[in-house]
């Protein structure tokens, strides 16, 4: 307000963020509309509309003072008896991110793009001297300064991204494909065809579906996402008060995209009675020994 903007409560801007994102919205521009057209929004907001770029502020300044809100939401559901702890169901689903696949590859695939967009600023470089000395039409001159413009900030780009970032490497020692835009996401296949983005990983428990910890993971396979989805479940309950392992008494169950021989291992020596969908049961099935004749 001192320099003339409004200011607005840092509560009320919590509270219309928690409910946009209990409804799926998690665009700062679509938060901002809701605020002005949806009464619920405009309620809660005690109708001051806030702009999208102060909504996308307080998001990106506190976001770990709102994730610990998050916590304190599942001490008040344990606290009202709506976390069963009898069981949790670990699922996810790919999310894209807001980044291109196209960008996507390895320090060599980047340096070998880096060369070739070099060439073609080479090549257009020359056409347009070309075309200044043959006095051609003065528009194509134009739009190939733009070409160049164009190819030279990518090349640009790419250069400081390898100035910048080593290789990633997953945990089997291959190197994983980098993103220019978004580093930490990753391509993966979807039900919507390849995609970069996020594998959106939620432990919800099955009294009344309250999540009680999710994360977003840039990884194409969620068999190394078991392992921090019950890590991260036991900090929130330790977090909240929980005396004992959650998982003493906590059944846990997950498809068939976490079974691997590591993730089994690791229930087994934390003593977690968990039940995982068996990739390989119809192989070790006697019974399914000739079913590729049928």
């Amino acid at each position: 307000d001192d320099t003339g903007a409004p200011a607005y409560d840092p509560a009320i801007l919590l509270k219309i963020i928690l409910l946009a994102y209990a409804r799926g919205v998690t665009s700062s521009r679509q938060i901002e509309r809701l605020c002005q057209e949806n009464v619920v929004f405009m309620a809660l907001s005690a109708d001051s509309q806030p702009h999208f770029t102060t909504i996308a502020d307080f998001v990106s300044s506190l976001e770990g003072e709102i994730v610990s809100m998050y916590r304190d939401v599942l001490l008040v559901c344990d606290e009202l008896g709506l976390i069963g702890r009898e069981m949790f169901a670990v699922d996810g689903v790919k999310m894209p991110s807001n980044a291109s696949k196209e960008w996507s590859g390895t320090r060599a695939d980047f340096a070998k793009k880096a060369r070739k967009m070099e060439q073609a600023v080479g090549y257009l470089v020359r056409r347009h001297r070309e075309t200044d000395r043959a006095k051609e039409d003065p528009a194509m001159g134009k739009a190939r300064e733009r070409q160049i413009r164009t190819l030279r900030s990518a090349v640009k780009k790419v250069k400081k991204f390898l100035a910048d970032n080593d290789d990633k490497v997953g945990p089997s020692g291959r190197v994983k494909k980098s993103n220019l835009t978004d580093n930490e996401s990753a391509k993966m296949k979807s039900a919507h065809g390849v995609i970069q983005g996020y594998d959106g990983v939620a432990a919800v428990d099955a009294k009344h579906q309250v999540v009680v910890h999710a994360e977003a993971f840039g990884e194409a396979q969620e068999h190394d996402l078991l392992v921090p989805m019950v890590e991260g479940t036991r900090e929130h309950f330790q977090a909240i008060g929980a005396a004992a392992d959650i998982f003493e008494k906590t059944k846990l169950t997950a498809d068939a995209g976490f079974h691997t021989e590591k993730n089994m291992q690791m229930l087994f020596e934390q003593d977690i009675d968990g039940y995982v969908a068996d990739i390989l049961f119809r192989k070790r099935d006697p019974r399914f020994a000739e079913a590729a004749r049928y």
